[in-house]
């Protein structure tokens, strides 16, 4: 069972998390990618972030629009922050015995993992598909994978490693769209269209809703 996930804030979600998951999937043969919204991100605790649910009503009303995408609640059913880790032990409990898990990644998340709980754990768990814009330089991700201290090793393939537990780790160009939550948030704030960066669904529920019409998240 080959399955993509692709997590984040999703404060909203937007074409270009969706495109980057449709595109992946189709990329990695994989049979779903789940979008994860993250309920209690802990790289968020800087500004407001919006109630869960409504962000996790905004990916599921995003994922209908594709039957190789589904919104999964597992990280709203927790307490606490939301580690990937946790998610990822969830994860394979569900989907066990048979699960060959692909964790959807932006290289400049990537950069950051060190920072993640037991992040040295993870390649134990999945496989990293590293999604990186054209241009990025592909030496400073590859020094960056070497240093992390968890025994990756060159793959056979071009752009790849295989860790210890036999897990790969991939990088992939992705057509990143120059799209952002932030930026979406401010249009609204300011009272701007966001028509065609978000599907009409999810436009449709931050109006429903008034979500971001003031500095802080409703």
């Amino acid at each position: 069972m080959r399955i993509g996930i692709l997590g984040g804030t999703f404060d909203p979600i937007h074409f270009g998390h969706l495109r980057l998951a449709e595109e992946m999937c189709e990329e990695m043969e994989l049979e779903k990618v789940y979008l994860i919204p993250g309920a209690s991100p802990p790289h968020k605790r800087r500004r407001p972030v919006t109630p869960f649910n409504d962000r996790l009503a905004m990916t599921e009303s995003a994922a209908e629009g594709s039957p190789l995408l589904e919104a999964l609640d597992l990280e709203g059913r927790r307490e606490g922050m939301s580690y990937s880790i946790e998610t990822l032990r969830e994860l394979h409990g569900l989907f066990k015995p048979d699960l060959n898990l692909f964790f959807l990644i932006g290289a400049d998340a990537f950069l950051e993992i060190m920072t993640w709980k037991e992040y040295e754990s993870l390649f134990d768990y999945c496989n990293f598909v590293v999604m990186k814009r054209p241009g990025f330089p592909v030496k400073e991700l590859e020094s960056f994978v070497l240093s992390l201290g968890v025994g990756l090793m060159p793959g056979k393939e071009r752009n790849s490693f295989i860790s210890p537990a036999g897990n790969s780790l991939i990088y992939k160009e992705a057509a990143f769209l120059d799209i952002s939550s932030t930026s979406i948030r401010e249009d609204v704030r300011r009272g701007k269209s966001v028509r065609f960066l978000v599907p009409e669904s999810v436009r449709s529920y931050i109006v429903e809703k008034g979500l971001y019409i003031t500095d802080g998240n409703n």
